[in-house]
């Protein structure tokens, strides 16, 4: 995948409200940040993290000249309708939005408060923005993975495991939408892969564990798990059952290797929160959503557990170790 390439726009400051511009020399400024994960969340206090390291490298140290105010949700609609409106009453200078259902709830209760999204996959598709290079209103941010992932997932697992021939795509149509734009990718490379595919959505632990038993019991089974954040909150029970169930599984993030994961191949999402910090700091200083091209990512992770392979009866091809980020013996 290539990173695409945009030149920032000009004209959209002046179109913007002038009293964004007249606080950028105010006090302590005030952030709103809306994530789509659990409070207790390791994964998810990292990133959160990478955000206000990456501000206080622009001349932005917390407490001093800014102050965050953080609401965490997974999987509830109207829990982050909530927190959005909670956040966008209190008054903050920008709002940052992690995955798309924090975005499409602030996008709910806010059309003048810049919004930088952080891992949305397929922005212009769910319609947040006209496009990538031209986002327009107060929304602009961080794209996730593209459509042609579907096919690199269903490569690598089938390079790492032979043998399956049936994969069951678990995802939540609820959190991730956007989910069947992976699906093409992967029908396209399932023939000549000899594979077939069947489509799994779930709304609920009880839907994870029968998706997986169902597809434990074909011969040849395999999973892949497609980026979703309550699939992310999930990976405990996730990776236990595919274990159990003695499934090769591809996963979308590193996070879901120490919990046992065979693999995963994805975003490295700490980085874009760190990038994102760029954004937030140019709203800050005055300049409008609109000169700020939506960007897409940067950083990929491979990651494989051995030990998992080794219960499962895997070799890892030699290549794959050599590439791969990180390694679980």
């Amino acid at each position: 995948m290539k990173r695409r390439e945009f030149i920032s726009l000009l004209g959209g400051a002046a179109a913007w409200p002038h009293a964004v511009r007249a606080q950028q020399n105010a006090g302590v400024r005030r952030i709103g940040v809306l994530m789509a994960r659990k409070v207790d969340d390791a994964e998810g206090q990292k990133q959160l993290a990478a955000l206000r390291q990456g501000l206080a490298e622009l001349g932005w140290p917390e407490g001093k000249t800014f102050h965050i105010e953080t609401r965490w949700t997974v999987a509830d609609a109207a829990e982050a309708l909530r927190f959005a409106q909670e956040l966008v009453g209190s008054k903050l200078d920008v709002l940052v939005a992690n995955g798309t259902p924090s975005l499409v709830a602030m996008r709910q209760v806010t059309s003048t408060i810049p919004v930088v999204f952080v891992s949305v996959a397929d922005p212009v598709g769910q319609g947040f923005v006209p496009s990538l290079a031209r986002p327009g209103g107060n929304i602009t941010g961080f794209s996730a993975e593209e459509a042609s992932m579907g096919g690199k997932w269903l490569e690598l697992l089938k390079e790492l495991a032979p043998r399956v021939a049936r994969i069951a795509i678990i995802y939540n149509p609820e959190t991730a939408p956007y989910g069947p734009m992976f699906f093409p990718a992967m029908q396209a490379a399932a023939p000549r892969m000899a594979v077939a595919l069947s489509i799994s959505p779930v709304h609920s632990p009880a839907d994870i564990e029968r998706a997986i038993v169902g597809i434990g019991r074909e011969p040849g089974g395999g999973l892949i798990v497609v980026p979703d954040s309550f699939m992310f909150g999930q990976r405990q029970q996730t990776t236990a059952l595919a274990a159990k169930h003695r499934l090769p599984a591809m996963f979308p993030l590193r996070i879901f290797i120490p919990e046992g994961g065979l693999i995963a191949y994805g975003i490295e999402r700490i980085d874009m929160f760190h990038r994102a910090a760029d954004y937030v700091n140019r709203i800050l200083r005055g300049t409008s959503p609109t000169e700020l091209p939506v960007q897409q990512p940067t950083k990929f992770e491979l990651a494989i557990n051995l030990k998992t392979a080794k219960s499962l009866g895997l070799s890892v091809p030699p290549s794959m170790l050599l590439s791969a980020d990180e390694v679980i013996e």
